[in-house]
Order: structure tokens, then sequence, then C-alpha cells
């Protein structure tokens, strides 16, 4: 059986890129394994649960009936209770400040290579976009770890919307490199990022903009060699260059579902570009 770890924020992430690929994986098979920054169980978007919200860039309804209801039963039931910590699993690197930074280093090295050796149980590595990914899932050490030991291993690693970015900060410690340079992604674009409103669960917090232009991050991480492709006017932006797989936003998420199983039971290497 197929194995695939999928990783949730624990400040809201969008049902629909959840359940998109989620069904696909269930039909094909394949056994799915969560994971949240700090063990805490992981809930759904409000907005992704309400077939009467109007997205204001698109200026369209942009959940349906359908993934109203899927993604309230995910909510509500019980699926996703319980998820592994990543605090528990990977570790953190040391301040350079540490006392006895060489031995702290050394440790850390050591048990990332015994978690590294964990992921071989995994197939895939899929993580859901929302905007709670911008708190607690893009700037993450621990999580940047998790997807270069899946690089390491050569597995398929996929990202939608916001989730993309935490490829385009994922680096090797030394070289600081993305390690999305000369690679082909998508991921939201400018035309289709909030003016007012950007929100998350478990806080207060209700921000105007996105506090960051995806586009021009993933352009600059991309490099002279690689491409973003921002597919705007386009109902779908969905990105294939092995290992990576992206989707722009939210309806993209059935066809990432059907692309991992293309990758994992056909040897896909690209699409989209």
């Amino acid at each position: 059986m197929r194995k695939v770890l999928i990783v949730l924020s624990e400040f809201g992430f969008w049902g629909e890129e959840l359940v998109g690929p989620l069904e696909v994986l269930d039909a094909a098979g394949y056994e799915s394994v969560f994971m949240t920054p700090k063990g805490r169980r992981a809930h759904a978007l409000p907005p992704s649960m309400d077939p009467t919200y109007m997205d204001p860039p698109l200026d369209k309804l942009v959940t349906s009936e359908y993934y109203a209801k899927k993604t309230r039963e995910i909510d509500e039931g019980t699926r996703i209770d319980n998820p592994i910590s990543l605090r528990d699993w990977f570790p953190e690197r040391p301040y350079f400040s540490s006392p006895h930074f060489a031995h702290g280093l050394e440790e850390y090295h050591n048990k990332r290579d015994q978690a590294w050796k964990d992921l071989e149980a995994y197939d895939a590595l899929l993580l859901v976009g929302g905007s709670g990914p911008l708190i607690d899932m893009v700037n993450n050490q621990r999580l940047h770890d998790v997807i270069l030991g899946f690089l390491a291993l050569d597995k398929l690693i996929v990202a939608e919307c916001y989730g993309v970015t935490c490829l385009a900060f994922a680096r090797d410690w030394t070289d600081r490199r993305s390690i999305i340079w000369g690679k082909h992604v998508t991921g939201h674009a400018l035309e289709y990022d909030y003016k007012d409103g950007t929100g998350f669960l478990n806080t207060n917090l209700n921000m105007g903009p996105p506090p960051y232009p995806l586009e021009l991050i993933l352009r600059d991480a991309t490099g002279p060699d690689g491409q973003y492709h921002g597919g705007v006017g386009h109902t779908l932006s969905t990105i294939l260059d092995y290992p990576f797989l992206t989707g722009r936003s939210t309806q993209d998420s059935h066809l990432v579902g059907e692309l991992m199983v293309q990758v994992l039971e056909n040897g896909l290497r690209r699409y989209g570009w």
C-alpha cells in the first residue's frame, strides 16, 4: 500500500485543498497519515465550508456545495484527530550561541538522520494550503527538514497554494539555495492575492493582504533557469517538475491528487509546462 504524509496547519487549512487530493488517494487505496507542527488537531478555514463565500479577487463563489459538505465532514469527524507532532518527531537546530554548540549540532544531525530514515516508509509528502501555513509551516525549520528528507530520498513532494512557499524556503544549511532553483512551479498569483481580510484560526489576527507576495518569492527562488507559472485567467494552474508537484489554488486540488497517482503508479515526471 502506498503511504502519503499530509501536513496541515494548526491555524487553518483550506478544505478543498485537503479533500480534493485525499479523495483521489483514498480511491487509489493509499494510506494517508496526518501531521501538524505541534501535534494539535487541525481545522478547516470557515470560508472553505461556506458555499456562499465570495472570493474578493476573483469575484466568484469558490466553495462548491460538494466541497463545503465534504470539508464539514472532515472537520467535524475523527479522521484527522491525533496527528503526528512534527515538533516531537524532528529535532530543532541549535542556536550558534547555545552552550556546547558543536555537540548540539552533532546531536541535531544525528537525530535528523534518524528521522529521515523514518521517511522511507512514505511514498509522498503533501503540504495542504490555505492561510494557516503562513504562520506555522512556511518558515518552520523542522518542516524544511522533512522536505529535505523527501528530496534526499527522491520522493514526490506536493504543495498547494501558500504551502508552496515552504519549498522556496527549504534549503540545505550550507549552500542556502532554494531547492526549487531551476525548477518550474506554480503558486498564488499577485492578481489573486487578497487586499484585505487574510484570516487565521486560533488567533485574533486578521491581516490585510498576505504578509508576503508568493509569486515574487517563487520567481526569485526558481532562478534564471527555472520558471514561475501563474496561469492567471485560467481555471487551473498545476505544474509537475519532478520531484515537485505544485497547485496554484483551490480548483487545482483534485487534479493534484490525480497527478500524484500518475507519478507514483506510472512514473510521470512532467506536466503543465
